[in-house]
């Protein structure tokens, strides 16, 4: 007779296991009510809307809760929950739990209402040889000076109080930087500003604790790194410095004059985030930065990451090239499915020859023709004009429906 197997023991209900997969169903649950909901607004009734509201409050406790506790496990899971249900859900989610990771509000008795954020500025690093990790924030004057910039440049209010970490983040460092971490980081930014005692700081001290990966540049080499600047910004919650105006053209001409200003201020302080980055190995000659936009944490995560995939193809198809005429060279875009993940490949060929298969991430909630639009861009960069998209790639790698791309 075959042995009698041993029950495996029933989850309690009070356990933390259980508790955590409830709140994850509960926050996705939520997520893609409020996004129907949204989406819906001209012609749901006004019952549903109180439901909605209401929907909204437990859908803000929990998600508050939840990012204090440091939760990512739940948090990540809801997002993943969300991806297979809906596509609006999930960019809902994803965007409010971003938000919500990035900023804090501060709330005290008889005092006005506090707003703390993360910002972060993308910066790609060309040197002779590559930066040397040991060099990086070692000018005290070059720091204190760069801090005010933020404020004298008018990036951030004149009434803000800034805090910029000596230490410039590389992509490994700054993608492992999770929805919990961040939250605790912006929490004791927001204890060094306002607490007048010196106070730990474990998880930002955590965030920087691995140090840059290892690269295998020579002295003599041409190298492109991406470096962050990380800071945290404390102005009070309805400062009128970042209220955007009503009304198409007003919020327009509001965020162009934001984007001349940060412009100027690449110009006039990029001195400043060199000395800061150590002007390159030793004394290697100064080094050019292309600085990408200004932007809460993920958000300007997300810039870097698209940014540096994209000089990666580049990289790939040039040396694919090695000499060849990129003019008479043909390319076709599609999507495409790698390890259960969506993937935009572009192929590169000559004369009906395959040279090259760069396959760039594609987020469920990009813009599909933004994206194609941008690898389009890049391939006219290194002189490919012939470009053809399809419907996707099949599993043998060819292109569906191919058609040429207007």
């Amino acid at each position: 007779m075959p042995k009698n197997k041993r029950p495996v023991p029933r989850k309690s209900a009070n356990s933390p296991e259980l508790k955590d997969e409830q709140n994850t169903t509960e926050l996705c649950a939520l997520a893609l009510d409020l996004s129907d909901g949204e989406f819906n607004n001209d012609i749901v009734a006004e019952a549903t809307r109180a439901d909605l509201a209401q929907k909204a409050l437990e859908f803000q406790r929990l998600l508050r809760k939840l990012l204090n506790q440091g939760k990512d496990e739940v948090l990540y899971g809801a997002i993943e929950l969300a991806r297979d249900e809906s596509v609006d859900g999930y960019r809902y989610l994803r965007s409010a739990i971003e938000d919500g990771a990035a900023t804090v509000l501060l709330r005290r008795e008889g005092a006005p209402e506090l707003e703390i954020d993360a910002f972060a500025i993308p910066v790609f690093v060309h040197s002779q040889g590559g930066l040397d990790p040991a060099a990086d924030f070692q000018d005290g004057a070059a720091y204190e000076a760069l801090l005010a910039s933020f404020t004298d440049a008018g990036l951030e209010s004149p009434q803000a109080k800034v805090v910029l970490v000596n230490h410039a983040y590389d992509l490994e460092e700054i993608e492992g930087v999770t929805y919990g971490q961040l939250h605790a980081m912006v929490r004791e930014a927001a204890q060094s500003l306002t607490e007048k005692k010196i106070a730990a700081a474990p998880a930002l001290e955590r965030s920087m604790a691995a140090g840059w990966s290892p690269t295998a540049f020579g002295a003599d080499d041409s190298a492109v790194e991406l470096r962050f600047l990380l800071g945290f910004s404390l102005k009070r919650a309805d400062d009128a410095f970042y209220k955007v105006p009503k009304g198409d053209k007003a919020a327009d001409a509001y965020f162009a004059k934001r984007a001349e200003r940060y412009q100027k201020w690449t110009e006039q302080y990029g001195a400043l985030v060199q000395r800061c980055l150590g002007r390159g190995r030793g004394t290697m000659p100064e080094l050019t930065l292309n600085f990408l936009y200004q932007d809460l944490f993920f958000g300007a995560r997300a810039q870097g990451q698209s940014e540096y995939g994209m000089l990666q193809i580049l990289s790939a198809l040039n040396q694919a090239l090695d000499g060849r005429d990129p003019a008479q060279a043909d390319a076709v875009i599609a999507p495409t499915d790698v390890d259960d993940e969506m993937v935009l490949r572009v192929q590169l060929s000559l004369d009906g020859a395959l040279l090259a298969s760069c396959d760039k991430p594609l987020d469920l909630g990009a813009d599909l023709e933004a994206e194609v639009d941008d690898l389009r861009d890049a391939l006219a960069s290194i002189g490919v004009a012939r470009v053809d998209v399809a419907l996707r790639f099949d599993a043998q790698g060819r292109p569906v429906e191919r058609k040429a791309l207007s």
